[in-house]
């Protein structure tokens, strides 16, 4: 393994990671940061999606990490900067001192995707969810459950903006996803491919504890303010979380990990 030093910030060679914030705002047509030791060992594993177009590290940490910089694939090339020169490169302090430049998997369509999956499968679907952090915790929940996908409509957040990948602790780069060009084409692609699609709203009658696992099912969850539209809760089967003294809200990712804990564990 070859580890080219880089002295220059301005060295051409790492012209990917320049700046990287502002460069999260415009897209990378098709290319992703990845962000932290353990993004890295998913992005390198067999399980990821996703290849590696670079590493990019902190030269301290090269020792530590050797092991980790043998699994890069030949002819990936592997960078090392003092920290105060990767700082200058991001263009803020870079504690952990790890990136990698990635490839996003191929676009797929929701068909695509959803004609993959098993007759037991459960997958996430999102509509409006733009907090890249609340997406990264979707995928990492999905993930943790073994949830088959992670769909969701044009109005949801990116999953491979940088924020999202490390929240969802490299999940992002190993669940396979699609968008819909809308909420409305979402459900119907699902009931199209016989999933039975689940909305969580606060206002639901029937308990989520009431479900049983079973079937390919849709857990469906929307915005945490104004959440989903009374006309796609009329087309689905709608249940809620019983809280206690009149509280009826919960951040999403806590509810989708409610959801897909009660749609995937075997029941006593």
């Amino acid at each position: 393994m070859l580890i080219e030093t880089i002295d220059d910030p301005d060295d051409a060679r790492i012209a990917a990671y320049r700046d990287i914030r502002e460069r999260d705002l415009t897209g990378r047509q098709g290319l992703f940061i990845a962000e932290g030791e353990v993004v890295l060992r998913t992005l390198l594993s067999d399980a990821s999606l996703c290849r590696p177009r670079s590493v990019l590290i902190a030269a301290n940490r090269v020792d530590g990490l050797r092991a980790l910089l043998e699994t890069v694939p030949d002819g990936t090339p592997v960078f090392a900067a003092g920290q105060d020169v990767l700082d200058r490169i991001v263009g803020f302090p870079l504690h952990r001192g790890i990136l990698a430049l990635g490839e996003k998997p191929l676009v797929r369509t929701l068909d695509a995707v959803l004609a993959d999956l098993s007759e037991e499968a459960v997958v996430v679907a999102a509509s409006e969810i733009g907090n890249h952090d609340n997406i990264g915790g979707l995928y990492r929940n999905a993930a943790a459950f073994g949830a088959a996908a992670v769909l969701t409509d044009e109005r949801c957040g990116d999953p491979f903006y940088r924020k999202s990948i490390r929240v969802s602790v490299g999940a992002v780069l190993r669940t396979p996803g699609a968008a819909a060009p809308s909420l409305e084409a979402l459900i119907d692609a699902l009931e199209a491919a016989r999933f039975e699609v689940i909305a969580l709203s606060p206002s639901a009658i029937e308990p989520l504890n009431g479900l049983k696992p079973g079937g390919r099912r849709a857990l469906l969850l929307g915005s945490e303010g104004p959440g989903l539209p009374a006309s796609v809760m009329a087309r689905t089967r709608t249940v809620g979380i019983p809280m206690a003294g009149g509280f009826n809200s919960l951040n999403v990712s806590v509810t989708s990990a409610l959801g897909l804990y009660q749609l995937t564990q075997p029941q006593a």
